[in-house]
């Protein structure tokens, strides 16, 4: 009977150690997912953050570019035109020896949707300055097929279902790169529409007008 007994407390002993350890496995288990969903916080942090900043250096580099074209940049002095360029140029330098690379993950269908529409693009960009009313219609067309609201210029449908099936932010870059070379066509538009007047502006000059 004592060895009954000495047996039973033995077993719910062992019962009791094998629940405490499972518990303890699962407490365990639970601060290990708690840390991995505050790490996955950071990380996506970490990635809009690098975003941000891979966007602020295109908006500097357009911005420098912009400048060294401008129309105020023509129209001072030779000296203090090639000083603000150096300076200009400097800036753009030292822009470009920072290397942001935020990769994303993609699958096989999104790789192949991702190269067709740069594709496309890189097809448009290398003919600008071929046919630039033409090449930026169409930019504002495939850009129509980026946007969300109602865009006033007609939309390129096939663009848009290849767009569609590209990763979230690739979708995001192209939109932004498309935004880019709309922008760099109206400055080259701009900027040769004052060139041409200062052409004429000069023949009057030359006429005595």
């Amino acid at each position: 009977m004592a060895q009954a007994k000495i047996h039973h407390a033995k077993m719910t002993e062992a019962a009791k150690s094998k629940f405490s350890r499972s518990m303890s496995m699962a407490d365990r288990s639970g601060q290990l997912l708690e840390s991995l969903d505050q790490l996955e916080i950071r990380v996506e942090a970490l990635r809009e953050a690098a975003t941000s900043m891979e966007q602020e250096r295109e908006c500097l580099l357009d911005l420098i570019k912009s400048i060294k074209n401008s129309e105020e940049m023509r129209s001072i002095c030779d000296g203090e035109r090639e000083e603000l360029s150096l300076t200009a140029n400097r800036l753009l330098g030292r822009t470009l020896t920072v290397e942001i690379s935020v990769e994303t993950i993609r699958n096989s269908t999104q790789e192949d949707a991702l190269h067709k529409a740069t594709s496309l693009i890189d097809e448009i960009a290398a003919k600008l300055l071929d046919d630039m009313d033409g090449a930026r219609k169409r930019l504002m067309a495939l850009h129509a097929a980026c946007v969300t609201e109602a865009p006033p210029v007609p939309i390129d449908t096939k663009f848009q279902t290849i767009v569609i099936t590209c990763a979230l932010e690739d979708q995001k870059k192209i939109k932004r790169r498309l935004e880019t070379l709309i922008r760099n066509v109206d400055n080259a538009e701009k900027n040769i529409k004052i060139m041409d007047h200062q052409k004429v502006d000069d023949l009057n000059s030359a006429n005595g007008k």
